[in-house]
This record gives C-alpha cells, structure tokens and sequence, in this order.
C-alpha cells in the first residue's frame, strides 16, 4: 500500500509543480484539496485538469479552512516560507514538504540532486546527457522544467534532479547517489526572509547523504566550497583552472578528469563562456562519480548546447554583438558573463528581489556605458554615478537601440540584467526573446532599401 493511501493533502499553489503534486499523490490513492491564491479564472486550465483528476480546487485566496483535516501541506516553489497559509500550516503542526520531497519518497532509481546560485539547468542537462550517450535510460527533472514527482513514477534508470533553494528549504528524505553545489551568492532575500536562510536551504542538498555517497563542490566558489565541506560524505571538486587528482578543470581549453590513473581528457566545451566552462565541469565531475563513462561525458560536454538566453550571441550589426544572457537574474550570474568582454554596453536592471545590487559594481572594468531599466535602476544608477555613463531606458527595445548607439564596432551589448524580470515581463524568457527581435530589428533597419 501506498504511504500516501488515504492520506488528506492540501496542495497550496496551482502552477505547474503544484498540478504535478496533485496528480501524483491522488495517483497514489490520497484525496487532495488545492488551494490557489489567484482567481479561477486565471488559472482556469490548470483547475479543470486539477478537478478532472479528481481534486477540490479552491482559488481565489487561501483560506484557514483549506487546511482542516490536513495531514499533510504540499507547498508550491513560488509560495514564500512567510506566507499565511504556511504560518497557518506550522501552527497548527501539519507537516510541509516541497513537491521535491514527493520525488524523493517515490523515487526507486538512483540520481544525482543539482543545486546553486547560478548554472543548475545547464549542468542538470548535461548530465543527464551524459547518462543517456553511456546507455541509460535518464532524463533531467526538477526544477528544469519536468517535475521529479512525476519522473520519479516513470521507471527510469537514472535522474538528473535540478533542486532550487525553495524546494530544498521542504524536503525530508531527498538522498541523492550525488549531490552539486555549483556556488553561492546572495539571492532570492525576499522569499527567504535572509542571505542566512537562503544559504541554510542550499546546504539541505546533502543532508541525507552518507558515506558512500559523492558530494560535487566549486574550488573557485569561495562561499560554496565553505559548505560543501561540510558534506557528510567524499567531496569531488571542479574548477575553471587545471585540475589536481580528483578534481575536474581545464588545461588550456580542455576539459580534464585527473585520477590516480592520470585521468581523461574530455574535449572543448560546446561554448567557451566562464559560465559554461564552470557548468560543464561540474557535470562532467558529478557524471563521472555517478559511474558514467569518461566517452559518454566527454561527448555530452562537447556537443551539447547552453540552453536559451544564458550568453548567445543573437544578432551582429554594423560590428556590433547582442549577447543575450537574461536568465543572469542575480549580480553573480551577471558578472561571470560580464568579465568575458571589454568595453562593451550593459543593459541591466528589473525586480531586484530584495538582494544587495552593489557589486555589480566589479562589472565596471569591462564596461563603457551601462543603460538601465526596469524597478532597480535608481538603486543601480547609485552604484554606477560617477564612475561610468549610465542611462535610462523606459522599454528593452528602447534600451537595445539605445546601447546600440553607444557601442562601437568591434563591441558588445549585453544583455545581463542582475535582476528578476517581473517587473517588465512574464519571465527572463521573454525578456531575452525580446531583446533578440529588438536586435535582429536594428539590422533589418539597418539594410539598404533599393
């Protein structure tokens, strides 16, 4: 029997981990009662596919009563810690989890969790590349975008988990064969309540593990390799420069695995940015102790492209590059793309999510001109004054033709904005997307007409 069999269980939050949660645990013979806080009919295809599985839907607002007879929360990413209907569920002693935690009390295949500041889907796929080039049948999970919950019911060989901060923060049992810290930096302080919290949160990727199992940390991370540690099990580490035995990192442009046999040389990464040199390191340190085979890592690292949005270049006009790195929604993320350029025009700014945007002033060496949008640009107006010429743009499109006018052939604009994107748009996608068309535009304006 199921543990969930007859088990009461209040999802709270109806995005799409918050579906995947009801669909798994009344797959597993719970009854379920949703509670959305968004009206219904915002959520109207989701709460029909909801009810259609058999839940109550009750949207429009958390309530008290959501919770009566509950023996167990199933909390959404996107609902804070600090949210009501949470304080209301630890009043009252029902257990929380993450829709992480229900992955992990299903899952019956060995994977690897992935988590850190900056990075953890394009290692997460890497890795489950790399899984697949050695003969497993493995897909990535997660936070990636397909829900561990449901993955975790699918019978495969291997997972590759990506774990965020607020999915952490409510598990119990998630016990990885190998866990990833990537790195650490501030982020996410208005979900958390705190940098402390959110760093508590990242260190749970390795609560459980034990002896026999591979903790993954980042030499070059000075807060993350402080936490890794800490694992309670052996630590792998990877790194941007040569590697000791061990360890995964690059001699020149290649990737290298250096053991007591001397290791394997495993190829260029499909791109040469720090960001992706740093993520393929990663996920060929964490493939490898998993067991994969050096082949299946080195081919999955060469060959297999960055996601959208974390540093292409989109369009070239009249010498000038667009580089498109919108998912850089912290200063960190920003910076590692930022100090590959010289000179080159910054398009920065959004919702801040109430972290520290002050060191985006380490950008300032490798910038001419920074333009700014969004929520935070006053507070990053403050940390550029005086030091390099900013401006304003009240659009991204006004932005991208703004900096195009102050870079220079031979130069780049780049988006990395430092900041979330829903001040000015659904998601980091679309904002990349839009900077994309805005400067593929500028070239077609730019094309003689006959």
């Amino acid at each position: 029997m199921s543990f969930f069999s007859g088990k009461r269980v209040t999802v709270v939050g109806l995005g799409e981990s918050g579906l995947a949660a009801t669909r798994v645990l009344l797959s597993e013979g719970a009854s379920v009662l949703v509670s959305e806080e968004s009206e219904l009919r915002d959520v109207a295809g989701r709460a029909a596919a909801a009810e259609d599985a058999g839940a109550d839907v009750r949207a429009g607002g958390h309530a008290p009563g959501h919770l009566n007879d509950a023996d167990l929360v199933v909390v959404s990413p996107g609902v804070p810690e600090s949210a009501e209907v949470i304080l209301w569920a630890n009043a009252r002693n029902i257990p929380i989890w993450s829709e992480l935690e229900l992955g992990a009390r299903l899952a019956r295949c060995p994977y690897v969790a992935v988590t850190g500041t900056n990075g953890k889907t394009t290692t997460t796929r890497l890795i489950a590349e790399a899984m697949r080039r050695d003969g497993l049948d493995a897909i990535a999970c997660g936070n990636v975008g397909y829900p561990f919950s449901l993955a975790a019911m699918e019978g495969h060989e291997a997972l590759a988990v990506e774990a965020s901060s607020f999915q952490l923060r409510f598990h119990e049992t998630l016990h990885p064969k190998v866990s990833v810290l990537l790195n650490v930096a501030e982020d996410h302080t208005d979900w958390h309540g705190s940098p402390e919290a959110y760093v508590a949160a990242k260190r749970r990727i390795y609560v459980r593990q034990e002896e026999d199992d591979v903790h993954v940390g980042n030499r070059d991370d000075e807060a993350g390799s402080e936490i890794s540690r800490d694992a309670p099990c052996r630590v792998v580490w990877f790194t941007s420069g040569p590697p000791v035995v061990g360890e995964a990192g690059y001699e020149d442009a290649e990737l290298v695995w250096r053991d007591s046999m001397g290791g394997h040389a495993l190829g260029r990464p499909f791109s040469g940015s720090p960001a992706h040199r740093a993520n393929a390191a990663a996920a060929a340190a964490a493939a490898l102790s998993f067991g994969v085979g050096a082949q299946a890592v080195g081919a999955a690292v060469r060959e297999t492209a960055p996601p959208p949005h974390r540093g292409e270049t989109v369009a070239e006009v009249e010498g000038v590059s667009f580089v498109d790195d919108s998912k850089a929604t912290n200063p960190h993320a920003a910076l590692s793309t930022i100090r590959g350029f010289r000179d080159a025009v910054l398009i920065c700014g959004g919702r801040s999510k109430g972290i520290d945007l002050r060191p985006m002033a380490e950008a300032i060496p490798h910038l001419g001109a920074v333009v700014l949008i969004g929520e935070a640009a006053r507070d990053l107006e403050r940390v550029f004054a005086g030091r390099i010429p900013t401006h304003r743009a009240g659009s991204i499109e006004d932005a991208v033709q703004l900096a195009a006018g102050l870079a220079g052939p031979g130069k780049a604009v780049v988006l990395a904005p430092g900041c979330s994107s829903w001040d000015m748009f659904k998601d980091y996608a679309e904002r990349g997307e839009r900077f994309a068309r805005a400067a593929r535009a500028l070239g077609d304006e730019r094309v003689p007409r006959g």
